[in-house]
């Protein structure tokens, strides 16, 4: 289809079922029609648009759609007050509705948009909402305390703090304090996170009623007000309305976990499409931390979602109900062969790898193994020093993220490491990790922070997925989650597992006395002894979805 000349942009309101006016910029092609409509609903200004990762909106409109870029409930120029995620649900029914009924709008619409804006379309979909056909949110959250606020009991620190910040800043913005939003814009770019309470800066216990950090650390876990803000709580509604869901993830996005989650639970219940490259939360470009991908890692998710949506929303669309099975497919990059690959499921971690060592694991990164046989039976010695936690490095939780080598963190004498011998041929690792230890700890609670690398020829460790978490001492064997990768590996490379206690400042120090990390104060913090047992007799095994370069994958 050649490209449609678009209209100068135009603005225009709308009112909520409760009274509160949303604005939206508008662009339409300039003649023909009726067209579907195209809808994003931004949290950070509708001037922002889709910059970040996508194509302008001009660009989407000239492929013939009528675009809306809307503020959501007390953002930019729309009313009301924002209160993170709250009118999420009701707020995008209200306006798909209206979307639908534009001037030369052909009644069906599709959403687009990442993290925030990734979440907002399954919110809407929890309502009924039969003009909203076809989704396609990117890195979201599916459950907002386990996949967002939280991660397996761990309280992501400096995510949750900086992005508080910056959603504080523009809502003083909004409300005209231009002294607050000067302070929180210059602390958003150098956060306090070495204070004596870390989780709880000084600036946050003045300042903290501006945002939702203060009632995200001190809400319950199973408090109705996380349900009432997460997808996964409205399966069946969102269900219900039979969406055609294009979801989009990266390897190194903080938010996979929740990204996963989404594909988890609607794989098989609505025509869904999951791609996954080798991005960071953005860019979505071929260059991601120390590696450059090639040509095929630059996105071409804006030529995808024009794809999706011609198919959803123009012409005759498919019934649901044929669309089931062709449309359930994987895209994913192979970050070893630089190449996209297609299949029906994400291969389930079915292979049992086992650490082992001789005590010496934390002190040479020779002696702990990873094998695909039992070992002898052996205790590993990890000291966490709150004094000199371990920083990220690259990975999911690292700034920058991405694959970044970490032979330098590796060799600290504070993370275990467990290593295979050189593959002899292409192994294929595709698809989610698992880790369980069999760990004692001198403490009340304890951290671990996993990572799973492959080791170059030329002795690199470039992190491929990680996982962390929060236990109590007598929870051993401990069950830790990792994120999900796709790599092959060349003969002669090897995969490393590295174990820490501590994953500062990325996550909270856990004090070792039972207190949340976040209210933990610097002058509580204790050092922590875990013994980690491995081999013959212990539950310490790595779980891996590896499989020889030779066998197909599900397709």
């Amino acid at each position: 289809m050649s490209r449609l000349a678009v209209r100068p942009k135009r603005t225009e309101a709308m009112t909520t079922r409760d009274g509160v006016v949303l604005v939206a910029d508008i662009w339409e092609p300039a003649e023909g029609g009726p067209y579907p409509v195209l809808l994003m609903r931004q949290a950070y200004g509708r001037g922002i648009g889709p910059a970040l990762c996508y194509a302008p909106s001009a660009w989407y409109a000239s492929h013939g759609f009528i675009v809306v870029m809307q503020d959501v409930r007390g953002r930019g120029d729309s009313g009301g007050p924002f209160e993170l995620f709250r009118f999420e649900a009701q707020d995008g029914a209200d306006t798909v509705a209206w979307a639908a009924t534009l001037p030369n709008a052909n009644g069906r619409v599709g959403m687009f948009g990442f993290s925030f804006q990734g979440t907002n379309q399954l919110l809407a979909l929890s309502e009924p909402c039969p003009a909203l056909r076809a989704v396609a949110p990117a890195m979201l959250g599916w459950d907002l305390r386990t996949d967002w606020a939280y991660e397996n009991g761990a309280f992501p620190l400096r995510l949750n703090l900086g992005w508080a910040t910056q959603l504080m800043t523009e809502t003083a913005r909004v409300t005209g304090d231009t002294a607050v939003q000067a302070e929180l814009f210059a602390i958003g770019r150098a956060l306090p996170l070495h204070g004596p309470t870390p989780g709880r800066p000084e600036f946050m216990r003045r300042l903290g009623h501006w945002g939702h950090y203060p009632g995200w650390a001190d809400r319950p876990d199973d408090d109705a007000g996380w349900r009432a803000i997460s997808p996964s709580a409205h399966l069946d509604a969102i269900v219900a309305n039979q969406p055609a869901v294009l979801l989009v993830g990266g390897w190194y996005d903080s938010h996979l976990p929740g990204t996963l989650a989404a594909w988890h639970a609607l794989h098989g219940r609505v025509p869904l499409r999951f791609v996954v490259g080798p991005w960071a939360h953005f860019p979505w470009d071929r260059r991601v931390g120390d590696r450059d991908f090639g040509a095929e890692a630059v996105t071409d998710i804006d030529q995808q979602q024009v794809a999706w949506f011609d198919r959803w929303l123009k012409g005759d669309a498919p019934p649901v109900s044929d669309s089931l099975g062709p449309e359930s497919v994987v895209r994913l990059f192979d970050m070893g062969t630089a190449s996209w690959r297609e299949m029906t499921a994400l291969p389930d971690a079915t292979t049992p790898i086992w650490p082992s060592g001789s005590g010496r694991a934390a002190i040479d990164m020779r002696d702990g193994a990873l094998a695909e046989a039992l070992a002898a039976a052996s205790e590993e010695y990890l000291v966490h020093d709150p004094s000199r936690p371990p920083a990220p490095c690259g990975g999911s939780f690292g700034l920058p993220p991405g694959p970044i080598d970490r032979h330098v963190t590796d060799s600290r004498s504070d993370v275990l490491t467990f290593t295979t011998e050189p593959f002899a041929r292409p192994r294929i690792l595709c698809g989610a990790v698992t880790l369980q230890l069999d760990v004692e700890s001198d403490a009340a609670a304890f951290d671990l922070h996993a990572t799973l690398s492959v080791v170059t020829t030329a002795g690199a460790a470039y992190p491929l997925a990680e996982g962390y978490g929060s236990f109590a001492a007598d929870q051993s064997p401990c069950r830790l989650p990792m994120r999900a990768t796709c790599v092959t590996l060349r003969p002669g490379e090897r995969l490393r597992l590295s174990v820490a206690a501590a994953c500062f400042p990325a996550f909270a120090i856990n004090p070792g006395n039972g207190t949340r990390p976040w209210d933990a104060a610097l002058d509580s913090l204790r050092v922590i002894t875990l013994k980690v047992r491995t081999g013959t007799g212990t539950e310490s095994v790595l779980h891996l979805p590896l499989a020889p370069a030779s066998e197909e994958l599900p397709s």
